[in-house]
């Protein structure tokens, strides 16, 4: 008889397989997920995503399930597990706007170009849903893991004579991140994380603290030889002027953007929007600290 119950079981989820479709039928109240990111090619996905209530409060369950689809009506052909990271530095950073402290990260793999269909359902609680579209491109518009560093000649508080004003929006300045340029670290052949971002204009829900966390993995890498850096997005500081020419150099299509290169000046890990330290802290000691 149990033999029997569990073949009619089998044969009614082989009938009726998992779709996007039928996920977002499922009991529960159909939330927004708002994406972190949207530069995306084949190959390992970092999406990172905040899930509001209807109300626009953020959702703070510690996981959710993630199914991803290359259709509607189409079978997942990923599940994976979105743990919610902290975003900025606790005690010390504002949040981002909307009092947004913390965002989802999910990983996938993307074996090819197209549309796909994201399905996020946090764990525990009163059942809550969200879908997004993520579309991958064969290449990225920022620059690929891999690939060599672009060698801009950025400012630093020595080309700029001690012009703190001209190199950072952040109040107070972050001095220790203003001391090195990328074509320096490249020549000198340093390991090195970049970060594109602007503390003062960056106001969106995904757009958090990044510089406030750059600078405490910088804290926790003392000594190593790792350099971390900063630089502004916009020419002089001001939106209005569009982007600055080191940005435009490593054609980044949104901000901001953080990078770790290694010695050889290659591109190991990439972060679009806000991450949390200890992200940060486990690319550089991956990726940039001499293996031992």
């Amino acid at each position: 008889m149990l033999v029997a119950v569990l073949l009619c079981a089998a044969s009614a989820q082989a009938s009726n397989p998992i779709t996007v479709r039928s996920l977002l039928a499922r009991p529960g109240d159909e939330s927004a997920l708002l994406a972190g990111g949207s530069d995306y090619a084949v190959g390992p996905v970092r999406f990172s995503f905040v899930f509001l209530r209807k109300n626009g409060q953020a959702v703070d369950r510690p996981t959710a399930h993630v199914w991803v689809a290359t259709g509607l009506d189409a079978k997942p052909f990923a599940q994976t597990t979105a743990h919610l990271e902290p975003i900025g530095v606790p005690g010390k950073s504002e949040p981002a706007q909307g009092d947004v402290t913390q965002l989802y990260v999910a990983s996938f793999f993307a074996p090819h170009t197209g549309k796909l269909w994201l399905v996020a359902e946090p764990d525990g609680g009163k059942p809550i849903q969200g879908v997004a579209n993520v579309v991958v491109k064969k290449h990225t518009f920022s620059p690929e893991l891999g690939s060599k560093a672009i060698s801009s000649q950025t400012p630093t508080i020595a080309s700029t004579h001690g012009n703190l004003s001209s190199l950072t929006t952040r109040i107070p300045a972050d001095r220790e991140l203003l001391r090195y340029s990328i074509a320096g670290s490249l020549a000198a052949h340093k390991p090195f994380v970049i970060t594109f971002a602007t503390p003062k204009f960056c106001s969106s829900r995904t757009c958090g603290p990044v510089v406030d966390v750059v600078d405490a993995v910088r804290k926790q890498f003392a000594g190593s030889g790792v350099r971390f850096i900063h630089v502004e997005v916009y020419e002089k500081n001001n939106p209005q002027l569009g982007p600055n020419r080191w940005f435009k150099q490593w054609h980044l299509p949104s901000e901001p953007w953080t990078f770790a290169v290694g010695s050889d000046g290659r591109i190991k890990a990439k972060f679009e929007g806000s991450f949390s330290a200890d992200e940060l802290a486990a690319a550089v000691r991956r990726h940039l600290l001499p293996v031992r």
